[in-house]
Order: C-alpha cells, then sequence, then structure tokens
C-alpha cells in the first residue's frame, strides 16, 4: 500500500506529528485546515477565513491528485455557530454543486483567539 504525505511546510507538522493531507490508495485525507498562511491568520470575517481554510484545501488535495469535485466529507469546527450563514455561504460557494456530507459544530476555541473556523476534508478520487 503506497502512502502519499503532504507537507505545508508548517513547523508544526514536525511538532504534532501530522501531515497536511494523506493519500493512500484512492482516498485522500485532509487535516483539519485553519486561516494561516505564511504563519498569519488569513481574514477576519467568518466568510473570509472559510474562504482560506477551503483555498489551502483545494491546494492540498490537487498537490495528492485529487480536486475538490472528489470531496465526499468536510468538517467545519467553528468558534461562534451565531455567524452559521458566514461559514455556510463560504462552503457553497465551493461546494454548492458537489454537496459532499458535512459538519457543522462549534468548539470553544482554536490554537489562535483570531482563527473562527477549521475545516477537514475526505476525498475519494475516482479511476484510481
Amino acid at each position: 500500500m503506497e502512502r502519499k504525505n503532504i507537507s505545508s511546510g508548517a513547523p508544526w507538522e514536525d511538532i504534532v506529528g501530522y501531515s497536511r493531507a494523506v493519500r493512500i490508495r484512492n482516498t485522500i485525507e485532509v487535516s483539519g485546515t485553519a486561516p494561516v498562511k505564511d504563519g498569519k491568520v488569513q481574514g477576519e470575517t467568518a466568510y473570509e477565513q472559510t474562504i482560506a481554510c477551503l483555498e489551502i484545501i483545494k491546494s492540498s488535495l490537487e498537490e495528492a491528485g485529487g480536486r475538490l469535485e472528489d470531496v465526499v466529507r468536510t468538517r467545519i469546527f467553528v468558534t461562534d455557530i451565531s455567524q452559521w450563514e458566514e461559514f455556510a455561504k463560504a462552503h457553497a460557494k465551493y461546494f454548492g454543486q458537489i454537496k459532499p456530507a458535512t459538519s457543522m459544530v462549534e468548539i470553544s476555541r482554536l490554537i489562535d483567539r483570531k482563527m473562527l473556523v477549521e475545516i477537514e476534508a475526505t476525498a475519494v478520487v475516482s479511476g484510481q
């Protein structure tokens, strides 16, 4: 069984012991993805941060040989469920036609208090 680990280059990967994404056969699992680029939180609003997360997920999937259309499940962790419509609006921008199974769960906080959202994704690449 061939395993392909995808790295974002973030220092936390070695500290925690994880990969941005892992592909085994035709399945790609994308780790919890916060709206962070070059060590800085991207966006201030729920919508902007969700877009940032989904762009990182999209890039990770592509590096692993997948695409957004292969996503079968997302998990959205938010720090303020009252903003669910903004998180949902951004999710629908990327997945409105794909419609993966999903959940949105409120949590007390993420590693950085500026972070409002973290998203995980599972993709199954067809034909491989």
